[in-house]
């Protein structure tokens, strides 16, 4: 899927919020297949699944929300808002010192080669986030205090194949995997699709720490 009006849209906020502070730049590593997991270390839990998910927002929140008693009769609905508000309130106090919020994670958005900059010998990345269908809803997770600068420095023996590929016109994708930890004061944000109507979703706010850039060679 082409992404770059998100990319922009992120590297506009960012930029703003004064976020250019080399956290974005890092090298291209490559695996010869997944998981994706051989870039990070133990500490970090990598969330990349419905059973992961899953399993984690059972640790900090308990249970799904009643989604069909929050959404009643729809966005239209009096008291839909207020309903939304209150899941919300009662969900950040409820998981207030839950020792998941100190834990490092990592979850993984999707990245597109973009423009070479010969000075770093390195490509800006264009960024789109991944949905995972989960028994709880569907959950988006959503960088806080992105970089405003996203690059990717492929290793020499493969930055000729790579310019090669992107003259060619072939779309070059890879793995974004960012890691931090939840922002404590409001790590969950519990919405309703704007796709499908009555779709829970879950987007669980992460503070950037490091972002790893991932290559699997399309067979």
């Amino acid at each position: 899927m082409r992404i770059f009006l998100v990319a922009w849209l992120l590297s506009f906020f960012a930029s703003v919020a004064g976020a250019d502070d080399g956290r974005g730049i890092a090298p291209l590593q490559m695996l010869p297949a997944p998981p994706f997991t051989a870039v990070l270390s133990n500490d970090i839990l990598f969330l990349d699944d419905a059973p992961s998910i899953e399993t984690f927002l059972t640790g900090l929140d308990g249970q799904p929300p009643d989604w069909t008693a929050v959404y009643g009769s729809g966005h239209h609905d009096p008291g839909h808002d207020d309903r939304l508000f209150t899941l919300n309130r009662e969900r950040d106090a409820g998981r207030a010192g839950n020792p998941s919020l100190l834990r490092r994670i990592a979850f993984r958005w999707s990245g597109e080669l973009s423009q070479f900059d010969p000075e770093t010998r390195g490509f800006s990345v264009a960024l789109g986030p991944v949905f995972t269908s989960t028994g709880w809803g569907q959950v988006r997770f959503k960088p806080d205090d992105l970089p405003g600068e996203l690059k990717v420095i492929p290793p020499e023996g493969a930055l000729e194949g790579l310019q090669r590929e992107l003259s060619a016109g072939k779309v070059v994708e890879l793995a974004v995997i960012i890691i931090g930890k939840l922002v404590p004061e409001e790590s969950i944000v519990y919405d309703f699709s704007h796709d499908q109507e009555g779709l829970g979703l879950i987007m669980p706010f992460v503070r950037v720490e490091e972002i790893r850039y991932v290559l699997v060679p399309q067979g």
